[in-house]
């Protein structure tokens, strides 16, 4: 137990389209109030046309709904965290082989899953795609899970001396999936057997790969500099920035941040009340507080945002499966 200074989820939700026609994000957090536990479920639809959009509410759905039932026990989920989120993670691609069975023309869709779970100083995670999972500690931002993308193997040749940095940077196969919930075999599953320990002051934040057309060093820098904030304010931040980036291509943004809080030394922070209960909204996409606190979206954004260019790859979408990779 983390009895002296018992912690606090502070939680909020962010999504944009970017400049994207379909979107093919999906986000939810449960972190009920009173209680030192909680979950988030993020799925980065592919398949364009072929209902990506239709396959991360899917997964999500099913996920989410497996990990309410689970959570209800926290100490039976922490005893079985492993074999719990990988058998939710199995449901979720076996509903996605049924809807295809069931909708032939949406062949080639499928999705992302990243769904860590909090509990006290305890972070438990499954991840499937390329959808980061960070964590902020003492200024330093860190990926936590895999990246089941070509992405890791062409920086590998690039390090190597393989390949040109800038070859490397716009190569077309960067955002080829090696692993994804497509109902089909999954080939890499990112699900550690022991918890990551979190310490008061630390940031978790769950993303889609549109969160990553900002540099790990821009996302890294921002974070730090608004750690004090509000999560719902941290997340329109980081929405505000990529909107300034201006990038034609712009994929999907999905976010989920959290901030682990001392309620010992952290008093709450002061809101503004919306009328009639609505929850916040952000100029850039849908921001809220998970506890349903109301908070204000417009808070100044920090002017001192880093402007070093962006080198980013056009997101393509498949029409069929592929066998070496899948394509978002």
């Amino acid at each position: 137990m983390w009895r002296s200074h018992e912690p606090r989820f502070d939680v909020a939700l962010g999504i944009s389209q970017g400049t994207r026609d379909y979107q093919e994000d999906a986000v939810t957090a449960d972190f009920p109030m009173g209680t030192n536990s909680g979950f988030a479920v993020l799925a980065d639809g592919m398949g364009g046309h072929a209902a990506g959009d239709v396959a991360s509410k899917i997964i999500l759905t099913e996920v989410f709904s497996e990990l309410k039932f689970q959570c209800a026990n926290i100490d039976n989920f922490e005893a079985h965290a492993e074999e719990i989120l990988r058998h939710a993670a199995d449901a979720a691609n076996a509903c996605v082989r049924d809807h295809v069975e069931d909708h032939p023309d949406t062949r080639g869709m499928g999705a992302t899953l990243v769904a860590p779970v909090l509990v006290e100083n305890r972070l438990h995670w499954i991840s499937i795609g390329d959808s980061p999972l960070y964590m902020l500690r003492g200024g330093k931002l860190k990926q936590l899970n895999e990246d089941h993308s070509m992405a890791p193997q062409i920086d590998f040749m690039v390090k190597s001396g393989l390949m040109e940095p800038e070859v490397g940077a716009n190569h077309p196969d960067r955002n080829c999936l090696t692993s994804v919930l497509i109902g089909d075999r999954i080939p890499k599953v990112d699900c550690p057997a022991k918890p990551t320990t979190l310490k008061a002051g630390d940031m978790v934040v769950v993303a889609s790969d549109g969160l990553q057309y900002l540099s790990e060093k821009q996302i890294e820098r921002l974070l730090h500099r608004n750690r004090k904030k509000r999560s719902a304010e941290i997340a329109d931040i980081l929405l505000a920035a990529i909107e300034r980036l201006g990038d034609p291509d712009q994929d999907n943004i999905s976010i989920c941040v959290i901030r682990v809080n001392d309620v010992s030394t952290t008093a709450r922070a002061k809101t503004t009340p919306l009328a009639n209960g609505a929850q916040a909204l952000s100029a850039r996409g849908n921001v809220r507080n998970v506890d349903n606190m109301p908070v204000a979206a417009d808070e100044a954004l920090d002017d001192d945002l880093v402007r070093e260019p962006i080198v980013t790859t056009p997101t393509t979408f498949i029409r069929e499966p592929k066998v070496a990779g899948q394509a978002k």
